[in-house]
């Protein structure tokens, strides 16, 4: 399942500034994948996923043997911000409370002087009308940003930004969901070290339990074990070509000199 998507794996300075969709992939987003076909169907469309999560990350060494690196959802918001503000362009926020996109906009215009910040709240609910869609898109093609930002959590911004691609005059279309929050400094995002060490899920089940228990605790487990299965039913169908992973490990200390 997990090779079915194709992760990003070069540098963000290589994404050209022409019309793309923008996502990430995590634990959780792969879990739901599973059982939306929607969602699933706006990943693989995407122009651009990211591996966003350790899991991901150590999934795809396991089972292709890529080395590829994580790339959050605020590793792109920081690149797309610095890099539409050095060319004094606009960037769209489209999610959110409106007391949230106002802190957006007072701290966007304080660190990137002379960006042009736009933002627009739709309803809170779970599907939109048509009548409310065609208020976002007219929102957002008013403007026509270089980029927009899509904070409706996942996958319900993934859908809506594969939905309506066509229809929407902008540049980059960036979903990257909690960032609005952590951007805002409604929520606040782990330690840079904590980050670096791919434990940023532990932070967040620390200071949200009741609300991360389900994600982290059972959706990481399941993760695991839908990799694993993946894993041992390649090795079962091609065993020359994907050994145990005692056996890849093996190799991997034979190079390196340490474990990976």
């Amino acid at each position: 399942m997990l090779q079915q998507f194709e992760l990003f794996s070069g540098s963000l300075q290589e994404i050209t500034s022409s019309k793309k969709l923008i996502t990430t992939l995590n634990a959780h987003s792969y879990n739901t994948v599973k059982k939306d076909p929607v969602f699933r169907e706006a990943l693989q469309a995407s122009d651009i996923l990211l591996p966003d999560g350790i899991s991901v990350v150590l999934a795809t060494r396991l089972l292709q043997g890529k080395k590829i690196r994580k790339i959050a959802g605020d590793d792109i918001f920081r690149y797309e911000m610095e890099r539409v503000h050095a060319a004094q362009g606009k960037c769209f926020f489209l999610g959110s409370s409106k007391a949230t996109l106002k802190l957006i906009k007072k701290r966007a215009e304080k660190e990137f002087p002379g960006l042009e910040v736009y933002s627009y709240s739709p309803p809170y609910k779970p599907e939109f009308t048509e009548d409310e869609n065609q208020v976002m898109i007219d929102a957002v093609n008013q403007v026509e940003p270089d980029v927009l930002f899509v904070g409706m959590t996942a996958p319900k911004q993934e859908k809506w930004a594969f939905d309506h691609f066509d229809r929407l005059n902008a540049g980059h279309i960036c979903c990257i969901g909690a960032v609005f929050d952590f951007y805002a400094g409604t929520v606040q995002r782990a330690p840079a070290w904590m980050v670096n060490a791919g434990m940023e899920w532990f932070y967040r089940l620390v200071r949200e339990p009741r609300r991360m228990w389900r994600r982290y605790l059972v959706g990481n487990t399941l993760f695991v074990s839908q990799i694993l299965k993946e894993k041992f039913k390649n090795t079962a169908k091609h065993p020359a070509e994907n050994p145990p992973f005692t056996a890849l490990q093996s190799q991997t200390v034979k190079r390196n000199g340490t474990k990976s």
